[in-house]
């Protein structure tokens, strides 16, 4: 059994406060805008292996059910959509919802945005062949509630896509001293150190979730090309992994 709810209610006020500006590039999320390409590259490769597509077809996840949790407003979502993916996107922070909605219509997207946690879409009996969990582990009250839920979510040989931030000396002074006080890309406190996950531990949660992980990989930034990159060696920062629910349900 999962808890009834793993959402802190002080981490939704945080990214509340801050949904009028998820679609500007240079707002507050300006480091997720940054990220996103590399991200998606990511994203779509996994996917695309998976489940046997053709990454260059503009329609490679036609027919494939994909939840993104945590979405925020939507930054995941739509480029899933153009893909030709049907996608649920869900929010514990209902201020996002809105805005990725309007945004969604605008670009003539059709996304099922929901106000609703994993728990309770667990509850109902939902499931997707891809969870994107991208983001969102270190800001819940219960990291192995949460990825119990997730994995609930999947159907058997379901994709879950995970990444968040290590937790060391290094991601302090460049997630928190560099992005939230020096480069004030983020407001100060968006992220707490303590909540970070080191590749490891977040392994560990994973595998005690009923899931498989089978990658991870780092997303690295180059502060002299402004750019960030896919490392299979640097996860000491944001890092993102891969993991898979058995073909047959245990």
């Amino acid at each position: 059994m999962v808890s009834a709810t793993t959402v802190d209610p002080q981490e939704v006020a945080k990214f509340e406060a801050m949904a009028a500006e998820w679609w500007d590039p240079n707002g507050k999320f300006k480091p997720l805008h940054m990220l996103n390409p590399c991200r998606l590259d990511y994203i779509v490769d996994q996917i695309t292996a998976k489940f046997g597509r053709d990454p260059k077809q503009i329609n490679s996840l036609k027919g494939l059910r994909i939840l993104d949790i945590g979405c925020g407003g939507g930054l995941l979502s739509e480029p899933m959509a153009r893909l030709g993916a049907e996608v649920v996107g869900a929010d514990a922070a209902e201020g996002n919802l809105p805005v990725a909605r309007i945004h969604a219509e605008q670009s003539g997207l059709d996304i099922d945005y929901r106000h609703v946690t994993a728990e309770a879409m667990a509850a109902d009996g939902e499931q997707f062949d891809v969870v994107l969990n991208m983001e969102v582990i270190e800001h819940v009250a219960d990291p192995q509630g949460f990825l119990t839920a997730c994995q609930q979510l999947l159907k058997p040989g379901g994709l879950m896509i995970c990444s968040t931030l290590n937790r060391n000396p290094k991601s302090f002074m460049v997630a928190i001293v560099g992005a939230e006080h020096i480069m004030r890309w983020l407001p100060k406190g968006t992220h707490e150190w303590h909540k970070f996950i080191t590749p490891d531990e977040l392994f560990n949660l994973i595998d005690k979730a009923g899931l498989t992980p089978v990658d991870r990989k780092g997303f690295v930034f180059n502060p002299i090309l402004w750019t960030w990159s896919i490392s299979d060696k640097d996860l000491s920062v944001n890092y993102v992994t891969a993991s898979t629910k058995p073909a047959k349900a245990g």
